[in-house]
């Protein structure tokens, strides 16, 4: 029964952070924190590997539909992806890890709050000396915790008008993948990629990966259902603080 509600959290996960561009590292960690019976380790590992399947149907979904721009992806790219290496290969205590994946999960929780609108003002590209810092603390921070940097990077592009609704999903899409790849690197480097058992979780993610970036590529998400995940995100970072603070 467990691995059953693991399962089902995972799909609506998926389906979710899909919508929105998201591949869901968040989510499945908060999930999996949630249920319970993984070790941290596997935890982040397995986040990565998820995100790579949805994140990358995504990625591909968006980009078909026109919302790609390649000029606005490399800078945030070309500093993260070192930064995140760097990120998931550094020794971090576990009690530290808890308090970043909490705040993380805070973090995703507000992201999935906000609405998907824009007035409507012109988005303007961020110059590199603003892109590439931005990009390098990203990765850093995902390759610590075990996540893309979507939750990081799309309220800022859309904060700033960096790029509308649909372009921010694409960018952060394909920013999500590169940096799990990177932290997946630099675990491996540090001998501590470490997996639960993945098959099923795989499949299922893939599944609710792709209803929902076609949902999101072609319509609006449902505000509401984000709000209701956003609430066991909160549980699930509350959980971490209570149980070991």
């Amino acid at each position: 029964m467990p691995f059953l509600t693991l399962l089902v959290l995972i799909f609506l996960m998926a389906m979710l952070y899909a919508s929105v561009g998201h591949g869901g590292a968040s989510g499945y960690l908060a999930a999996m924190s949630l249920v319970g019976g993984y070790a941290l380790t596997a935890m982040s590992a397995s986040a990565l590997l998820l995100n790579l399947v949805v994140a990358g149907t995504a990625w591909m979904t968006f980009w078909r539909a026109g919302h790609g721009s390649w000029r606005l992806l490399w800078p945030f790219a070309a500093s993260s992806v070192p930064a995140a290496v760097v990120g998931g290969w550094l020794p971090v205590s576990a009690q530290t890890y808890r308090w970043l994946l909490a705040g993380c999960l805070l973090v995703a929780a507000a992201r999935l709050c906000l609405p998907s609108a824009q007035d409507g003002a012109r988005a303007q590209a961020p110059a590199l000396a603003v892109a590439l810092p931005v990009g390098g603390a990203l990765g850093l921070i995902s390759g610590i915790v075990g996540v893309g940097g979507g939750i990081f990077l799309s309220p800022l592009m859309v904060l700033l008008r960096w790029a509308d609704v649909k372009r921010t999903a694409a960018i952060s899409a394909a920013f999500i993948v590169v940096n799990s790849l990177a932290g997946l690197a630099g675990r491996l480097l540090a001998g501590r990629l470490q997996v639960g058992p993945l098959f099923p979780l795989v499949v299922t993610a893939f599944a609710g990966g792709l209803v929902g970036a076609r949902f999101g590529a072609r319509y609006c998400s449902g505000l509401w259902l984000r709000r209701l995940l956003a609430v066991v995100l909160v549980i699930a970072s509350g959980k971490l603080l209570v149980a070991h603070g």
